[in-house]
């Protein structure tokens, strides 16, 4: 219901996407906070086409291999 008061559609949009990879990262073991803070450190050089290796998810599958 926090969405309710986003100030906008869209702001509201976002921090649904953003609370739903954080929860995927909780769900699957990782530590939101670490994962957040290491995406946005690399996300400004980061190439577009490989932007979905950011994924929470895409971080079990690399450690697991």
């Amino acid at each position: 219901k926090n969405w309710l008061f986003a100030g906008s559609l869209a702001a509201g949009q976002l921090m649904t996407n953003i609370m739903s990879l954080l929860a995927t990262a909780r769900a699957n073991g990782i530590d939101p906070e670490q994962w957040l803070r290491e995406t946005l450190a690399v996300l400004p050089t980061w190439k577009y086409k490989d932007i979905d290796k950011l994924l929470p998810i895409k971080s079990i599958q690399k450690t697991e291999s």
